[in-house]
């Protein structure tokens, strides 16, 4: 299947079959692609906590928590506690003698005298800056991004949530007090149609990505759009004629408490 069709049939999958365990070479194919990911200087400050509901302690199942979608985290065979170590930084250098082993670092024909006495001083004046949050949250993001590709592609589906609880998270993990939780990822086999209810609706095109200046769109063209269409990367608009029955179906057959509660 190719990139386009992926992003495009790729969604958000919230309802999953708790039932049937998640093997855990594909979790590793998802970890694998999160690893090769690219990340600035290449520090690779992204790291994971992969919890199995199969054989994982009940008392770390609890410290798994996400208002709202709680429900997802109870019902899914597998949770991906991703976290940022900004200790990964202190690095660096190292990171930037392999790149230049290498042959990646884009410097031509930079010597290794060049390296020790331009670019790594440079790095460590502004050391605790990179640690903060920003441009490691922006690359952590993108091994992420790869990691739930990689889990469509081997038929699972996921969903990324955003929690509150991300302190006591880590700490119920073990997770060293210096780093910052990202996110909670749920991983699964899929319980509802890849549709997932149809394509989510976006802001419009021109009003996201701008041409030289701010203010001024980015030219859509149609012929791009049409091509991507074709390719199955848009697909139907949401809602599909038949989502609230799926939906209906679902909280029947997985016992969720009724939607008027917010719960779904």
């Amino acid at each position: 299947m190719e990139l386009r069709e992926v992003i495009g049939r790729r969604r958000s999958i919230r309802f999953v079959r708790p039932y049937r365990a998640v093997e855990p070479e594909k979790i590793q194919c998802m970890l694998e692609a999160a690893r090769l990911a690219s990340h600035w200087g290449n520090v690779q400050s992204l790291r994971a906590v992969v919890v199995f509901r199969e054989s994982a302690s009940q008392e770390v199942l609890d410290g798994l928590y996400a208002p709202i979608a709680g429900w997802q985290i109870r019902l899914a065979p597998v949770v991906i506690t991703w976290y940022l170590d900004p200790r990964a930084v202190d690095e660096q250098s190292d990171r930037l003698r392999e790149l230049l082993d290498a042959g990646a670092l884009g410097f031509g024909d930079t010597k290794k005298e060049d390296l020790e006495t331009q670019l790594i001083p440079i790095f460590d004046t502004i050391r605790d800056t990179l640690k903060e949050p920003g441009l490691g949250e922006v690359d952590c993001g993108q091994g992420i991004a790869q990691a739930t590709l990689m889990a469509y592609e081997l038929g699972l589906g996921t969903c990324c949530l955003g929690t509150p609880n991300g302190e006591q998270i880590r700490e119920h993990l073990g997770i060293p007090e210096t780093c910052r939780v990202l996110m909670l990822q749920t991983v699964g086999y899929p319980a509802e149609s890849w549709e997932a209810g149809g394509q989510r609706p976006r802001r419009p095109f021109g009003d996201l990505f701008s041409m030289n200046t701010y203010g001024t769109p980015f030219p859509r063209a149609d012929d791009v759009v049409e091509e991507l269409t074709a390719d199955g990367m848009f697909t139907t608009p949401a809602p599909l004629p038949w989502r609230e029955a799926e939906l209906d179906y679902l909280r029947r057959a997985l016992q969720l408490e009724d939607r008027g509660s917010g719960l779904l």
